[in-house]
């Protein structure tokens, strides 16, 4: 498993090295600037810069969030669905449609004059520059792209265990039949295989929420895989949805804590006192490190395969632009090792959510772990115990 993360964490580095240093981003405004062109050539090499195919661009768009639901389609034959758009500012509320930042419509009027940069909404003055203060202090509480599919992903949710258990109710003491059949392994396997042997036998107060983030990172995996294709969303490839993720796990670890875990963390028993000196500050750093690598995982390995895919579905119009038959010719290799990742990437959501809910209950069970004293280790030990443990 080291070894393919590794191999998947090079393959990632090489070909996003390779397309984001060609990445050019394209400004969402460009103010009027009355001077004149330098010449004719200048003119021609923007526009032949312009027809060429951007890969890096491309790859963000997919893995990036945004204030529409692109669908298909670049420049003015794109098909999109506008997401509202919510600003506070010290001014008052302002609502109103992406769709308003369109071409010849960039800056929107309300309290303040707003215009979309980057995918970023920013505070236009009265001379038409950027304000970048007013800029920072404005609250977006827009619906973008990855909030849409998080409530999406939420209302799937929803419905999916609302009516399993309605089915249950109907059906008691009966064989679990259609969507039942298929939630009650995993919800067993949670219980059994993570929960119970992770935790131990108080378990089930952390059942409620291991349940629901293992279901939440694998429905919206799964969601996620959408964004090698046209009009999907990347959410637990948003770094901020792992973050959070990451610190639920963190509140409820610390807040499980027993008297036996904070004295192992600040003052481990049996360590001397100037080997504390140095391994406290360690143990302390461990607590918060747990769950930043929960982050990082999560996020990284979710984006990881859209990139890759991503990268080699380019190369079809990479080498399309230097020639057809290069392109017919990559295109057969581009498509199947496409479809190798995709589902490549099916066992990756599964594998994501597991590890996810796993290191959760390891640190859990460790948190509220007994204080274990000599006599009941040399309990275990000795022969004679083996009856009683059967």
């Amino acid at each position: 498993m080291v070894r393919k993360m590794s191999l998947k964490a090079l393959s990632i580095l090489v070909f996003s090295t390779i397309f984001f240093l060609s990445f050019n981003p394209a400004r969402a405004y460009e103010p009027n600037d009355d001077r004149p062109m330098k010449g004719a050539r200048v003119a021609e090499e923007k526009k032949e810069e312009s027809k060429s195919f951007d890969a890096g661009k491309l790859i963000i768009e997919h893995i990036s969030d945004s204030h529409e639901w692109h669908l298909w389609g670049e420049g003015g034959s794109a098909v999109a669905i506008p997401l509202p758009v919510i600003i506070y500012s010290n001014k008052g509320l302002d609502v109103f449609m992406s769709s308003h930042f369109e071409e010849g419509q960039r800056d929107i009027t309300g309290k303040n004059t707003y215009r979309l940069e980057e995918n970023h909404i920013k505070v236009v003055n009265e001379t038409g520059a950027i304000d970048e203060e007013a800029s920072a202090k404005i609250m977006d509480l827009s619906i973008t792209k990855n909030v849409a599919s998080l409530l999406f992903g939420a209302g799937l949710m929803l419905w999916m265990f609302l009516s399993v258990a309605k089915a249950y109710k109907k059906r008691e003491g009966k064989a679990p039949k259609g969507l039942q059949s298929f939630l009650e392994p995993l919800i067993l396997f949670v219980r059994d295989d993570v929960a119970k042997t992770s935790i131990g036998p108080k378990y089930e107060k952390y059942m409620p929420y291991l349940l629901t983030a293992f279901f939440f990172i694998f429905i919206n995996n799964l969601l996620g895989l959408v964004p090698i294709f046209p009009g999907g969303a990347n959410l637990t490839g948003n770094i901020a949805v792992t973050m959070i993720l990451a610190a639920i796990t963190l509140i409820v670890t610390l807040l499980s804590g027993n008297a036996h875990y904070w004295r192992h963390i600040f003052a481990m028993p049996g360590v001397p006192i100037p080997i504390l000196i140095i391994l406290t500050p360690i143990e302390i750093m461990g607590v918060f490190l747990k769950p930043f690598v929960l982050m990082i995982r999560l996020f990284a390995n979710m984006t990881a395969g859209h990139i890759i895919a991503l990268a080699f579905f380019s190369l079809i119009f990479i080498f399309g632009e230097m020639s057809p038959g290069a392109g017919y010719g990559v295109s057969v290799v581009s498509v199947a090792f496409t479809v190798f990742m995709g589902m490549l990437e099916l066992l990756v959501a599964f594998l994501q959510a597991y590890v996810f809910t796993l290191l959760s209950a390891i640190y859990f069970g460790a948190a509220i772990e007994e204080h274990h004293h000599k006599g009941d280790h040399e309990h275990d030990a000795h022969p004679d115990s083996q009856i009683d443990i059967v």
